[in-house]
């Protein structure tokens, strides 16, 4: 079975959900893969991925506001080597997905109208992370 691999180095701003999907399209265009499996990884502890609505700016806000709530950046936490925001990266990464799998068909992403996939950085800083794209198909 063919495989294709790309590893994406993706600068973030600091705390933000930072759109993946047309930077996937185009190593799964490259693998010249018609149909099979996308899985996307992302090499982090304290960043993550997510498959979520991509339209409505609204609900991206929204999430970030519930994780912001459910967990505070704040003293609390034994680990801070790295700041306040360490800990709290850390457990929203948990909370969350360091990979995800997409199907192919005809070439393309299956993603429903409305998904997007994201880099969810939760660190305060920028960073740059790297974002394993695996394709395998035929």
């Amino acid at each position: 079975m063919p495989h294709h691999q790309a590893v994406l180095h993706v600068r973030t701003s600091g705390k933000c959900l930072h759109k993946l999907t047309a930077d996937i399209a185009r190593v799964v265009a490259d693998s010249a893969i018609l149909t099979g499996l996308c899985t996307v990884f992302v090499r982090h502890t304290s960043a993550s991925l997510l498959i979520q609505e991509n339209a409505d700016q609204d609900v991206l806000v929204d999430l970030s506001n519930f994780f912001a709530k459910l967990v505070p950046e704040d003293d609390r936490y034994i680990h801070n080597s790295e700041g306040p925001d360490d800990m709290p990266a850390h457990i929203r990464s948990s909370l969350t997905r360091t990979s995800e799998q997409i199907p192919i068909a005809n070439g393309r992403l299956l993603l429903g109208t409305w998904q997007g996939v994201y880099l969810w950085e939760h660190r305060q800083r920028s960073h740059t992370r790297e974002v394993v794209v695996h394709v395998s198909g035929t």
